[in-house]
C-alpha cells in the first residue's frame, strides 16, 4: 500500500478548504477535495495546476450518499484516509427573527451534517486503522457572541459542532482517532463582501483590530494534524474576539 497519506477536504472548491488543500498537495499528501459541483471543483483544481493527486469528488456533504463516496473513492484511489476536514459550511449574520425556512433548513443541513455524516464515515474508517484526525471547522462567534453581529443560527449550528468535537473526542480517544477543530474569526475569503467600509468594520471585531487570511487557518490545521497527542481542542484563530468583552 502507499504510504502517503490522505485528506478529505469538504468546501474545497475556494476559499479556506481550497487553501487547506493546496496545503496537503504541497506536504505531498493525497487530497480528495469535495464541492456541490464539479465544476467548481475543476476550477478550482486549475487554480493550483491541476495536481494528479487532487481527486475530485463532487455532492452535497449533507447527504450521507456524498459521505460514502467520498471515502469510498478515497480508499479505491489511495488505500486509505489518514485524515477528514469537515470544512464545508455556511455564515449568515442576520436578526434571528429575519431567517427563513430555507436559510434554516440550509445551515442546519450544511453546517450538521456537512460534519455529521463525513465524520461517521471517518470515525468507522479510522477506528479500524487505529489512527486518524477528524478537524471540524466551526467559528469564534459561536464561543463569543458579538451584539455587533449577530448570527444566532451560526452560534446554534457551528456551537455545536464545537461540543460535538469534545464528545467525539473522548468517545474516539481510545481507538486512537483525535477529533479537534479550528474557530475562524473574520478570514479574508470570498465568503465575505467586498469594501473598505465592510472591512473597517469587521476589524472593530477583534481587539487586535486586524482580520485573518487563509494562512491563519491553514497553520493551525496542520498544527493540529501533525500532533499525536492534541484531542479535544476548539483552537479560536480570531484576533482575540474570544478573549472576552472589550
Amino acid at each position: 500500500m502507499d504510504s502517503t497519506k490522505t485528506a478529505i477536504v469538504t468546501g474545497a472548491s475556494s476559499g479556506l478548504g481550497l487553501a487547506i488543500a493546496e496545503a496537503y498537495l504541497k506536504k505531498g499528501y493525497n487530497v480528495v477535495g469535495n464541492a456541490r459541483t464539479m465544476e467548481r471543483l475543476k476550477e478550482a483544481a486549475a487554480s493550483i495546476g491541476n495536481p494528479e493527486n487532487f481527486l475530485l469528488v463532487d455532492g452535497d456533504v449533507s447527504e450521507p450518499e456524498t459521505a460514502q463516496r467520498l471515502f469510498t473513492q478515497a480508499i479505491e484511489a489511495f488505500g486509505k484516509v489518514d485524515i477528514l476536514i469537515a470544512n464545508a459550511g455556511i455564515f449568515m449574520a442576520k436578526p434571528f427573527a429575519d431567517y427563513t425556512v430555507e436559510e434554516i433548513d440550509g445551515m442546519l443541513a450544511t453546517n450538521i451534517k456537512g460534519f455529521v455524516y463525513p465524520a461517521q464515515e471517518a470515525a468507522k474508517h479510522m477506528t479500524a486503522n487505529g489512527a486518524g484526525h477528524i478537524i471540524a471547522t466551526t467559528a469564534c462567534i459561536a464561543m463569543q457572541p458579538n451584539a455587533k453581529l449577530p448570527c444566532v443560527l451560526t452560534a446554534v449550528t457551528k456551537g455545536g459542532l464545537n461540543h460535538a468535537v469534545k464528545a467525539l473526542a473522548i468517545e474516539l480517544g481510545p481507538v486512537g482517532v483525535q477529533v479537534n477543530a479550528v474557530a475562524p474569526g473574520i478570514i479574508d475569503t470570498p465568503i465575505l463582501p467586498r469594501g473598505e467600509e465592510n472591512w473597517a468594520f469587521f476589524r472593530t471585531l477583534a481587539p487586535n483590530g486586524k482580520t485573518g487570511v487563509p494562512q491563519d487557518i491553514v497553520d493551525s490545521v496542520l498544527y493540529l494534524t501533525s500532533s499525536d497527542y492534541v484531542t479535544g481542542a476548539i483552537i479560536p484563530v480570531d484576533g482575540g474576539s474570544t478573549a472576552g468583552t472589550w
